[in-house]
């Protein structure tokens, strides 16, 4: 082959190469989703509703489907990780929307631990919100 074809060749090539990359969908990874407080007050009792949004941070879109692997409440922002309460997820009202009820019997600033499979990723988004309970 003379240089110039292998030069042809080449350049061919990495036209060929840039084109696919940038004509290809660009992927997301978890870092790419986050959990969402819908409010970030709520009043303390047996029953108290937490609603949280999972949106795509590139579009800031709700994401719908996920599967909730995980989930938490305590109160570990006021220094005692050990008060913890029961949660319970219920079915969502809107895509995206992911609603757990609680038993908040103080109050104080309570941590919520979540963890989700997107549908499509690897990974597990993780997140830890902070709702501040009100009497």
């Amino acid at each position: 082959m003379t240089i110039l074809t292998r030069r042809s060749v080449l350049r061919a090539t990495t036209i060929v190469l840039l084109s696919a990359a940038l004509t290809a969908p660009l992927r997301a990874g978890v870092q790419d989703y986050e959990f969402q407080l819908v409010q970030g007050e709520v009043k303390k009792g047996d029953g108290t509703i937490i609603a949280v949004r999972l949106v795509d941070k590139r579009s800031d879109k709700p994401v719908p489907d996920a599967v909730i692997s995980a989930k938490r409440i305590d109160m570990a922002p006021d220094g005692m990780a050990d008060m913890a309460g029961r949660i319970e997820q219920l079915p969502s009202t809107e895509p995206g929307i992911y609603r757990f009820k609680t038993s908040l019997s103080m109050q104080g600033k309570w941590q919520l631990s979540l963890a989700a499979k997107v549908q499509g990723e690897a990974g597990t988004v993780e997140s830890k919100l902070v709702v501040k309970v009100l009497p």
